[in-house]
């Protein structure tokens, strides 16, 4: 059997299973620390380093092995934790990242980094304990070999042998029963089990199938490695000599055998089986069916049914266009089947995006290792508080979303809030406050990162603008004021260090949020902090959109950035200076944008009173479209223009609609943008009444 197949499997769980270890270390309370969580750390490295030693990886092993022995000491009080001693744990973490990325990609992890961490690891180990970081563990069974040392370890008495080899006296005797598998993966399986260890003895039983192996392993290593390959319900272990080492989740870390063994400490606790929590998970799969819960599928194979639920929808929507120009459209069961058809369509396109939305915390989860080590870095005592992690995101967006985030949480960090003495100066608690939150807003999702610190400050944002020779006033509203931060080579940083400084960052953050559909808001109140806002869509694939006409051809608005449409009349709409023309709703003023004007739309209506002024948001900011007529709305499917094209100004993207034809879907802040660029051309080819500046009433 071609082991490399169940690479793909190790990594992803690997993936995980070191999350949740950088998760538990950040948690630690290290004056107290939870000896579950120490617990979770520790089997998370020693399920990593059973993969490792059965898929060859020897760096990975080596690395896991010192520091699972450290952790083991720390686990049962021998060891007392400083956080100094915890970032020595998050380093060698990083380093697991490092070399498991390594080995993903088919090399090998860098050797001097490999001798670098396990030479760290020792060190602290002789520092704290007197001992060697590789020498077993006092208590520990023997079992798997380590990968070999340098010579500085001190050598063991002899080498332990292979898993597979046996031992000199034949190894452990295990029962590995098989629950449910089927007979090609069973066959595999067992291909697996005969590589870790000598198979005495098969029988079936119905749908179990057990299998009798002497292994130098541990029960524990057998299951750790097999639950790589098969689910944890699917396998059950058990040894049946009495002086085997029983599988169990708080087994002590394998180790290279010693000249002499270490008696265990009187007072040590025995570990609690992990095989009555695989009983637990065997028992509630039971109850469920005997199936497992949920299952591994490429991202690529969810992408491709989109593209297919995608087809279907514009097939639907032709259906929809042939039976409305036809005399069919009387026809009740050909409605009726139309009508179940697209239903069915809506139902299957919401179910399939289900599966490609993904919990924030997905994202939320890499920032409390970076607020902990900047922080730091930065002398400022910070508390990071996470909201609305459950909240759902498409997986594409959620994966672009993480260096505009990590860049706001840098910047919140260095210029928000401020140093300990500083904030007790002000009144205020010397450890300040991070907060991420998300939430469901309509068909967006908004995204805020929100600290107590220091505020903006507006008179320095413009000293800096206009030193970079950009046009500002004072007499500029605040939001205004706060969205020069995001021009190019922007920066207020009295210094230039490695965090911040150089004015590069947020213009690309921006770029960067504008380009997955959506826009950023900035709120600050001078000495109480500053709030980023996010909006994304939910899903760059599918959207409900407005359909409207200008001239003879179709244009897609998004239903989300819509407000409200109505016709304008010539006494709320009033020139200004340079040409641009507001329009009055109620008691705000806006920009208007003649769609047309924009792009160059030819047999449009150029008279505002007889057009439709669609007020649509876009960037914070709302605006009065002019479109010749409002269609209707529908469903479509986003097509991406500039892959397929190139970059057309205005327009964020493209759709096939119900008669065959390509529609555009127009980006709303790049449309006023776009007329903006135009003003030296009148905006309206007729003459309009729109009334002078001077009669613009005070807002």
């Amino acid at each position: 059997m071609d082991i490399t197949e169940f690479y793909d499997t190790f990594f992803e769980e690997a993936d995980e299973l070191l999350a949740e270890m950088e998760s538990h270390l950040l948690e630690l309370d290290v004056d107290n620390p939870d000896v579950e969580r120490l617990n979770a750390i520790f089997r998370a490295a020693h399920s990593i380093k059973g993969g490792a030693g059965t898929f060859g990886f020897e760096a990975l092993q080596r690395t896991t092995h010192l520091l699972e022995n450290l952790l083991d000491y720390t686990r049962r009080g021998e060891l007392a934790l400083r956080r100094d001693i915890v970032d020595t744990f998050l380093e060698a973490k990083d380093m697991l990242n490092d070399q498991l990325d390594a080995y993903r990609q088919g090399g090998e992890p860098d050797p001097e980094a490999l001798e670098r961490i396990c030479e760290t690891l020792r060190r602290l180990a002789l520092e704290e304990l007197g001992e060697d970081a590789g020498a077993e563990v006092a208590g520990a069974a023997p079992s798997a070999p380590a990968s070999p040392e340098p010579a500085a370890d001190p050598a063991p008495a002899e080498a332990a042998p292979s898993a597979g080899e046996g031992t000199p006296d034949g190894g452990a005797r295990f029962q590995v029963t098989l629950i449910g598998v089927a007979d090609k993966d069973r066959d595999l399986l067992i291909e697996e089990l005969a590589q870790l260890g000598d198979i005495e003895d098969q029988q079936a039983d119905g749908e179990r199938h057990r299998v009798v192996l002497t292994s130098s392993l541990s029960g524990d290593d057998i299951e750790a490695v097999m639950c790589f390959i098969a689910e944890p319900e699917q396998l059950e272990v058990r040894a049946l000599d009495a002086a085997a080492p029983a599988a169990t989740s708080e087994s002590k870390p394998e180790v290279k055998a010693e000249a002499e063994a270490v008696p265990a400490p009187a007072a040590t606790k025995p570990a609690a089986p992990a095989k009555a929590e695989a009983a637990a998970k065997s028992s509630d799969a039971a109850k469920k069916g005997g199936e497992s819960t949920s299952i591994r599928v490429p991202v690529s194979k969810v992408d491709q049914i989109i593209n297919l639920v995608g087809e279907l929808i514009i097939t639907q929507s032709m259906l929809n266009q042939v039976a409305e120009d036809s005399e069919t459209v009387n026809d009740g069961a050909l409605v009726t089947g139309l009508n179940l058809l697209q239903r069915t369509a809506r139902d299957l396109q919401e179910a399939v995006m289900s599966v490609r939305m993904v919990p924030m915390d997905y994202v939320f989860s890499r920032f409390p290792r970076l607020v902990r080590d900047l922080a730091g870095k930065l002398g400022k005592d910070v508390e990071l508080i996470t909201e609305g992690k459950s909240t759902e995101l498409d997986k594409g967006l959620t994966e672009r979303i993480i260096d505009p985030l990590t860049h706001l949480v840098r910047n919140s960090l260095d210029h928000g809030i401020e140093t300990p003495d500083r904030r007790e100066a002000a009144g205020k608690p010397r450890t300040g406050r991070l907060t991420l939150s998300a939430q469901h807003q309509g068909g967006n999702i908004l995204i805020e990162v929100i600290d107590d610190g220091g505020g903006l400050n507006r008179d320095k944002i413009l000293e800096k603008a206009r030193s970079s020779g950009l046009s500002v006033s004072d007499s500029m509203s605040d939001d205004e004021v706060w969205q020069l931060i995001f021009a190019p080579g922007f920066s207020t940083a009295d210094a230039v260090s490695d965090v911040s400084g150089r004015g590069v960052g947020m213009d690309v953050v921006k770029r960067n949020i504008q380009a997955m559909g959506g826009h950023v808001e900035i709120l600050s109140t001078p000495g109480q902090g500053t709030t980023t806002r996010i909006v994304l869509p939910l899903t760059l694939a599918i959207l409900d959109g407005m359909s409207i006409k200008v001239g003879e051809e179709m244009f897609i608005l998004p239903v989300s950035a819509v407000i409200e449409s109505l016709q304008p009349r010539a006494d709320d709409l009033y020139s200004m200076a340079g040409g641009d023309v507001l329009l009055k709703v109620r008691e705000d003023y806006l920009p208007v944008v003649a769609v047309h004007h924009a792009l160059d739309v030819a047999d449009a209506i150029t008279d505002p009173t007889r057009a439709i002024a669609v007020i649509v948001q876009g960037e914070g900011r709302r605006y009065a479209l002019l479109v010749d007529q409002l269609v209707g709305q529908q469903q479509v499917v986003v097509k991406n223009l500039e892959t397929n094209y190139r970059k057309v100004p205005g327009v964020s993207a493209a759709t096939i609609l119900g008669d065959g034809s390509v529609a555009l879907i127009l980006d709303v802040a790049d449309m006023h943008r776009l007329g903006q660029s135009k003003k030296e051309n009148p905006v309206f080819g007729a003459p309009t009444r729109a009334r002078p500046v001077e009669e613009v009433e005070p807002s």
